[in-house]
C-alpha cells in the first residue's frame, strides 16, 4: 500500500512482520497404519524439504503409522491450503516413486491445523517431539 504525505510518498508495508505458528495434522487415506519404522524418517525429511523450499520454517515434525504432524512458522506469502496441497502432493508421489508401500500411497483428504502463540512453541515441540 502506498500513502501520499506532505514530505513525499510512503510505503506503509516496507517491512512486515509476523510470528505464525502452524500444527497441521492429516492422515493417511482410510486411516491405514502404513507408514513404516524404516522410512518414516525419510518421509520426514522429505517433508521438511517441501516446507523449507517454500520459505517456512519446520520447528518439529512426528507421528505414527497412520498421521502425521508438523509444527512449523509460517511466513504470510503462501496459503495454508496451498502448502499443505504441495506437501500431501509431493509426499504422496515421493513414497509411490521409492515403493515403500505394496499398494498405491495416499493421503486422506482434508487436514487439521491449530495455531499458537509464540509463548507456546516450545511445549508444542516438547509435545511433539516425546510422543
Amino acid at each position: 500500500m502506498i500513502m501520499q504525505s506532505k514530505i513525499g510518498v510512503l510505503n506503509a508495508m516496507a517491512n512486515t512482520y509476523t510470528q505464525i505458528h502452524i500444527q497441521a495434522v492429516f492422515s493417511v487415506q482410510s486411516r491405514e497404519c502404513i507408514i513404516g519404522k524404516a522410512w518414516k524418517d525419510e518421509l520426514y525429511k522429505y517433508i521438511t524439504g517441501i516446507i523449507r523450499s517454500q520459505k517456512h520454517k519446520v520447528l518439529a515434525i512426528n507421528g505414527m503409522p497412520d498421521h502425521l504432524h508438523i509444527f512449523f512458522g509460517m511466513r504470510p506469502t503462501q496459503s495454508l491450503s496451498g502448502l499443505m496441497q504441495d506437501i500431501k502432493g509431493d509426499s504422496s508421489l515421493w513414497v509411490n516413486k521409492n515403493g515403500f508401500v505394496k499398494e498405491t500411497f495416499s493421503w486422506q483428504e482434508g487436514y487439521g491445523a491449530f495455531s499458537y502463540s509464540k509463548s507456546n512453541v516450545d511445549n508444542v515441540i516438547e509435545s511433539l517431539v516425546s510422543n
